[in-house]
């Protein structure tokens, strides 16, 4: 493959990197790892697999090791280069760097020094999932990890029972049934929610449902690959549109249409440019 292999300005490069299919990857990525003069990354062997895959030479250079038990001297060490007229590349073992994976002591001491920070974006296992999910994706909140213990975890959950987004939760295949045990006691077995198991990936799984039939699908079941598990936002599924109506023909006597609809949205958990629509219809009628 043909890279366009030229030198990079000094800076720190997060590279995002594909979560399943090798072929994800992005042109620009590949070009910024050929290109780098510093590569990090959180699983070495994983990046340098990647780049044998691709085609990517390393020319001498070696892949540093960066990830949540790295030493401070490290991230110094990549400041260093970059104030010294280097370019550092950074990624994580799968997805885009940062997110629930390290980085972010790396990003934070470089953009401290007044050195730039750039992206080169591509697969992302949170908007993968929500792509796939069939849930509203105009407003999402990523969770990442919940606790293990079950009355921590229990208590994350009821502090977002009313959150008016979809929320996106990252688990391990062997605590999700009991999580979504948890999901299920809390906001309750009616509210729907999908399972994305192994994205991009041969074994890619989708399984969508209310909580309850989600919990019986994944009880004594054994479970195995990285998973995404993404909950309906409060009260999406159970609004009449007659009471949408009522709602903002009341919230319409006092704000304009664009607040009220904004207003009415997130007090119902609905789809703001579903709501502004109506608005609008409501308004023409008036």
């Amino acid at each position: 493959m043909n890279f366009i292999t030229k030198p990079l300005s000094a800076g720190l490069y997060f590279v995002a990197t594909p979560i399943g299919s090798a072929r994800d990857m992005t042109l620009r990525g590949l070009d910024i790892l050929a290109s780098a003069d510093v590569l990090a990354a959180e699983d070495t062997r994983t990046a340098r697999k990647l780049m044998e895959i691709h085609g990517v030479p390393l020319n001498g250079r070696h892949v540093v090791a960066f990830h949540d038990h790295t030493h401070d001297a490290a991230t110094k060490r990549f400041v260093d280069a970059i104030m010294d007229g280097k370019s550092v590349a950074y990624v994580s073992e799968a997805g885009t760097p940062l997110i629930a994976d390290p980085g972010y002591e790396m990003g934070r001491a470089v953009i401290e020094a007044g050195l730039p920070v750039t992206t080169a974006p591509g697969a992302s296992a949170v908007l993968a999932a929500l792509t796939v999910s069939g849930l509203p994706t105009d407003r999402f909140a990523f969770v990442g990890f919940l606790p293990s213990s079950k009355q921590q975890r229990e208590t994350e959950i009821a502090q977002l029972r009313d959150t008016p987004f979809t929320l996106v939760f990252y688990e391990s295949p062997k605590r999700v049934s009991a999580m979504l045990n948890s999901l299920c006691d809390v906001l309750g077995g009616d509210r729907q929610a999908v399972v994305c198991r192994e994205l991009t990936k041969k074994f890619e799984e989708t399984q969508r449902g209310s909580l309850d039939e989600l919990v019986a699908e994944f009880d004594d079941r054994t479970v195995k690959g990285e998973l995404v598990v993404l909950v309906g936002r409060a009260g999406a599924t159970d609004v009449a549109e007659v009471d949408v109506e009522t709602a903002l023909r009341d919230a319409m006597k006092t704000m304009r249409v664009k607040d009220a609809a904004t207003v009415v949205a997130g007090a119902l958990g609905l789809p703001r440019r579903q709501v502004y629509q109506m608005a609008l219809s409501l308004g023409d009628d008036d």
